[in-house]
């Protein structure tokens, strides 16, 4: 094993994440803890922005997808465990455009066009000459070819379950689709599942670090990924037993670390599910745009349950909220995942001070 030139210690970092994942205690929380740099770590010319860009997922122009990739993490200290990373990611549903939906580029993001119109129809093939695949593919060569001895390459955001049929039937229409053909919807998910996989593995062999470790915004000694499922908002906690916790069950026991995106006041219900997956090791809590932030002391009753479920805590924080946290939750503070950005390296060093006493 080996630093990085954007994060020389590298090799304590691996030690300490995979300490902390294994239920070590590395005498503070895990601190994705970033800073801007006074001047980047090297020199790399701006190219200027394409015509009709909206969204850094654009697979408009490569040579700028490329460019913004080897920017990203020039003018940043990364401190804690936090890892110098680039993805080539391509929508907040990458599998779903591999499976045949266009992406729709809107500010910010980009939207899969359901490509289902109807059940007989379904298909969830590999395809590998399907466009976004091969996008990433290209993209994430790029990466691993100017980021050798910088930095690594992160999983683009594959997606899964109900929010990757959700993408390729729409809404509605699944919601639908639940009532009246119960054993469709299950079979499809079978079948996600499988493809899901089958990128996963692909991906996995190419993007892996020399330890065998992944990164999915955290860096972890092995099989790593993020699971979620926003279309939970729309269902019952029945339903969500019904269709996606044995989706969950099953993926969370084929990879060797994993967290979930529970996303939105309208997935609280799902709570006890989650907490019921024994291969699942954190939860990361999304409030949702206009409720309180997640280090806010009104999630705090949720990220006690997580913690009594023997499950980590994934959440981003201020320097003041971190003291609070460390007040409340006491020797459980150590399983938390805190992402933080300081304002200065002074400021990040104070911090990792703070949150070690």
């Amino acid at each position: 094993m080996a630093g990085l030139a954007y994060r020389e210690d590298m090799d304590e970092v691996r030690q300490r994440l995979t300490t902390w994942w294994n239920g070590g205690d590395i005498g503070r929380p895990a601190l994705l803890l970033t800073a801007p740099r006074t001047e980047p770590l090297e020199s790399v010319s701006v190219l200027p922005e394409p015509a009709g860009w909206v969204t850094p997922y654009s697979t408009r122009d490569f040579a700028y997808r490329v460019n913004l990739a080897r920017r990203a993490c020039i003018h940043t200290h990364f401190l804690g465990e936090a890892v110098p990373h680039v993805s080539p990611d391509l929508a907040p549903n990458c599998l779903a455009l591999y499976l045949g939906c266009l992406g729709v580029e809107q500010s910010g993001s980009v939207w899969c066009d359901p490509c289902i119109e109807s059940p007989d129809a379904a298909k969830f093939e590999f395809d590998p000459d399907n466009f976004y695949w091969r996008f990433s593919l290209r993209l994430g060569d790029e990466m691993l070819r100017f980021g050798k001895g910088k930095l690594l390459v992160a999983f683009p955001d594959l997606i899964e379950g109900l929010d990757t049929l959700a993408a390729m039937r729409g809404n509605q229409t699944l919601l639908t689709d639940m009532l009246v053909r119960p054993d469709w919807v299950r079979a499809c998910l079978r079948r996600i599942t499988d493809r899901y996989f089958h990128y996963y593995d692909i991906l996995y062999d190419r993007f892996r670090d020399e330890a065998g470790g992944s990164v999915f915004w955290a860096w972890a000694p092995g099989r790593m990924t993020k699971f979620q499922c926003d279309f939970s908002a729309m269902i019952s906690p029945e339903m969500f037993g019904e269709f996606m916790a044995p989706v969950l069950h099953e993926m969370c026991g084929r990879v060797g670390y994993c967290m979930y995106h529970w996303d939105g006041p309208g997935a609280i219900r799902h709570l006890d599910h989650l907490l019921s997956i024994t291969g699942l090791d954190m939860i990361q809590w999304t409030p949702g745009e206009g409720n309180e932030p997640p280090h806010h002391k009104r999630w705090w009753p949720l990220y006690h349950r997580i913690f009594e479920a023997g499950k980590k805590v994934y959440c981003s924080c201020d320097v003041e909220s971190l003291k609070a946290m460390k007040r409340e939750f006491g020797p459980k503070f150590r399983e938390f995942l805190i992402g933080m950005s300081a304002e200065s390296l002074v400021q990040a060093r104070e911090i990792l001070r703070m949150s070690s006493e």
